[in-house]
């Protein structure tokens, strides 16, 4: 690392991948992509190290699909949520992977780039397992929903106003499995790719083993927990806003250009950043500060260079 350059854990939300209203194909999430990577170049030019997390929600949902329908249409056996997970990885990682080398190119930066697949270790004990609440794939209706719950035994809840989708547990994350190895990668001077779409969920059994089970680790709090481990500097999470908000879609909404962690902790215990949008990732925040980080950035795709040097973004800093 460069005199004065910092760890970063740059942690792309899913959604930022493959924002409200695309089709999802892979030439419009590259596009988007090699944007983001741009600046990412630019961090590591300055002689910064980076860690690159993400999401994999709208993916993951559609390589599940995939495998019902080869299951119902030609006989081929579906694979369990996991291995769809790591499916997931290994496609959003290629994609990551060559659009930074590429940028790097670029540049002038001979820097090596790896996306590492990752495992997440769980608790078989974390109540998530026995109240899914993580929604995946797409909406459905009644019936249909109500078809795929007898046939796969899916958990299937109603979506106010859009249907039914099925959703599956939402565990903590306890451990990063490699995260010694993405360590030394970084240690070395390698922009590592890792943790996507939450990891991998692993529970370790009573003889020691791992073993995958069906569940999607929130990205943003498995990146807190990598960024501590690796003892990053900077959490920068990757969103469709470009600010934190309070009073969020109400007319006395007000971006927050600074965000402290006592009050950021005192909006979530109120109840301002719900858990299914902003609570997740002001968690993380907290979490990060408190292991020791120097600050959490979030910010909106475009916008990923402007907010680490201040002129864009939420910061959220210790009290």
């Amino acid at each position: 690392m460069a005199e004065g350059g910092l760890r970063y854990v740059i942690a792309l939300g899913g959604n930022a991948i493959i924002p409200a209203g695309a089709q999802g194909t892979f030439a419009e999430q590259l596009e988007i992509t090699r944007a983001t990577m741009a600046q990412v170049a630019q961090l590591t030019a300055a002689g910064h190290e980076v860690v690159l997390t993400h999401g994999n929600g709208p993916v993951v949902g559609n390589i599940v699909l995939r495998g019902d329908a080869g299951q119902a249409v030609h006989g081929i056996p579906a694979m369990p949520m996991f291995v769809c997970g790591a499916d997931s990885q290994g496609g959003l990682g290629f994609m990551l992977q060559q659009a930074l080398q590429n940028e790097l190119r670029r540049a002038g930066v001979g820097k090596p780039v790896v996306s590492v697949v990752t495992q997440v270790l769980v608790d078989s004990a974390d109540p998530a397992f026995g109240h899914p609440t993580k929604p995946i794939g797409p909406f459905y209706d009644q019936e249909q929903a109500e078809r795929l719950r007898q046939e796969y035994g899916w958990a299937v809840v109603k979506d106010a106003g859009r249907g039914w989708r099925r959703v599956v547990p939402s565990p903590q994350p306890v451990e990063v499995i490699e995260w010694e190895a993405i360590r030394a990668l970084l240690d070395a001077g390698v922009v590592t790719i890792a943790v996507g779409g939450g990891g991998i969920p692993v529970v370790r059994r009573p003889d020691g083993d791992l073993e995958g089970v069906d569940a999607v680790i929130d990205k943003d709090r498995a990146s807190d927990l990598l960024g501590r481990l690796v003892a990053a500097h900077v959490l920068v999470i990757v969103t469709q806003v470009e600010k934190v908000c309070v009073h969020f879609g109400k007319p006395e909404q007000e971006a927050l250009d600074v965000l402290p962690a006592d009050r950021a902790a005192a909006l979530l215990a109120a109840g301002e950043f719900p858990d299914g949008s902003m609570g997740p990732k002001i968690e993380a925040a907290l979490s990060f500060l408190a292991g020791g980080g120097r600050e959490v950035v979030v910010t909106a795709p475009g916008q990923v260079l402007a907010a680490i040097r201040g002129n864009a973004g939420t910061r959220i800093v210790p009290a």
